[in-house]
């Protein structure tokens, strides 16, 4: 299984932004010098609140890049329906050149309209179908932007080049590859670098419905699933295992091309595990659930009680048993296993530094993960892999 560190940077308790820089570092090295396999940085924007605290990922896998030598960078995610497609696909090929071919390229539609409203008006939220548009342009454009020597585009939302432009330069010979060579109208252009990998590095979707599920798995990408149980999970992996069949018209492996985030906090007993980090993931499923209520959380065909509000059965009781990595390293490695057993799952991406959390103590449950976790979940694959 590999496994890599979700760096959803939160800053409930509002400390200096140059600390939170500092402890983001650290696990970011950390993470690098013990060997996981990758680290994800997320987007989000005006959350002065502090649930989520980093504007861009990709700024933060510049600074990783140069710290690191290993491990893997990716974003979960970029919000592709807030940028600029051409600008966008320039920013992650230099990142892959200044990693050494290192990236992970993490896209998603956005799920705060609070940003999307703001960042562009047509990702406003309101309108799915047309955000859904805007996003699969955009990463059309990406992908010829990484993989075409020059291109075009004439979309709903994006026209490239533009129009009737003229360019005559003594230094820049004319030819049919861009150019109308009779009106030296500029026809196609060229983005660069291209990216260090080819023909572009992996790209993972951030996904939860079904459309999305089979989208992806239909076009080539990647997905990362988050907060369902493992039986809901079940038909999620099952949507997207059936559409990859189909679409590579071969028996895809249930698991294949699927990463997880699992909230993850590991203590030397249960107890500590709730009492150090219970109180602080409760919190942030209150903000995220405020929007999507509970039934992310529900396995299928389960009905809860009828509450006053919406959110008054989460408590920690009710996450934990459902998703949650939280506990002794002998109950994590059994709930992985779990995963394992269940799912095939074959990518884990875990983090602990929720909103409010104690750094320290999100660092001592990354280093028990490390030390007493990973080793005992890939110990039968190191097994196999001494004796080959």
């Amino acid at each position: 299984m590999k496994f890599g560190y979700f760096c959803n940077t939160t800053n409930w308790k509002h400390k200096p932004y140059e600390q939170l820089l500092t402890e983001t570092r650290e696990i970011t090295t950390y993470c690098d010098q013990n060997n996981w396999d990758s680290i994800w940085y997320t987007e989000h924007h005006f959350n002065h609140e502090g649930m989520e605290a980093c504007t861009n990922p990709l700024m933060m896998g510049v600074d990783a890049a140069a710290r690191t030598k290993q491990i893997r960078i990716g974003q979960a995610c970029n919000v592709i329906t807030f940028h600029n497609p051409i600008r966008l696909a320039e920013d992650i090929a230099l990142l892959d050149h200044l990693s050494n071919g290192r990236v992970e390229v993490g896209i998603g539609r956005g799920v705060y309209g609070r940003e999307a409203i703001n960042m562009n008006k047509e990702a406003d939220l309101k309108d799915q179908a047309k955000n859904f548009r805007l996003f699969e342009e955009t990463l059309t454009i990406m992908k010829k932007a990484w993989t075409e020597k020059f291109f075009s585009h004439h979309g709903e939302f994006y026209t490239y080049p533009s129009p009737n432009f003229i360019w005559q330069h003594d230094m820049s010979p004319p030819s049919e590859e861009f150019l109308d060579t009779k009106t030296n109208e500029v026809k196609k252009i060229s983005v660069l670098p291209k990216p260090k990998q080819t023909p572009h590095p992996p790209i993972w979707q951030v996904v939860d419905g079904a459309r999305s599920i089979e989208w992806a798995a239909q076009n080539g990408v990647n997905t990362i699933m988050w907060i369902p149980t493992v039986k809901a999970l079940r038909k999620r992996f099952e949507i997207y295992q059936e559409a990859k069949s189909k679409a590579e018209n071969r028996d895809v492996p249930l698991g294949e091309g699927i990463s997880l985030v699992r909230d993850m906090f590991v203590a030397e007993t249960m107890k500590e595990a709730e009492k150090l980090a219970g109180e602080h993931i409760i919190n942030y499923m209150k903000w995220v659930c405020h929007w999507r209520g509970l039934g992310n959380h529900m396995d299928p065909d389960e009905e809860l009680p009828e509450t006053k509000n919406k959110l008054d059965l989460l408590d920690y009781d009710f996450l934990h048993k459902r998703n949650l990595l939280f506990g002794t390293p002998e109950y994590v490695v059994n709930k992985i296993n779990e995963l394992k057993s269940e799912l095939n799952l074959q990518n884990l991406q875990v983090w602990s530094n929720f909103p409010g959390i104690d750094h320290k103590a999100c660092m001592r449950s990354i280093k028990l993960f490390n030390d007493e976790v990973m080793p005992k979940i890939n110990f039968e694959k190191d097994i196999l892999e001494k004796a080959s």
